[in-house]
């Protein structure tokens, strides 16, 4: 079975059912926001810009943990 690539245009609810064990990735990188009702129809490039989050970088990071 192929991994599912996370990218920065995912809605963040979306990124989580590819491996929920993503949360503390997302929670170390400042995205506090994983349970936040924003997260149903936000994307990683939104969220991350709200909180001065380099899109790319934790886009990276999130497939580097899902690999």
């Amino acid at each position: 079975m192929a991994e599912q690539k996370i990218t920065k245009d995912m809605i963040i609810a979306d990124i989580l059912k590819v491996d929920e064990n993503l949360i503390p990735v997302l929670l170390n990188a400042g995205m506090h926001c994983v349970g936040c009702p924003s997260s149903l129809g936000e994307t990683l490039e939104e969220a991350a810009e709200v909180h001065g989050i380099d899109a790319d970088e934790l886009c990276e990071l999130l497939n580097e943990f899902v690999a």
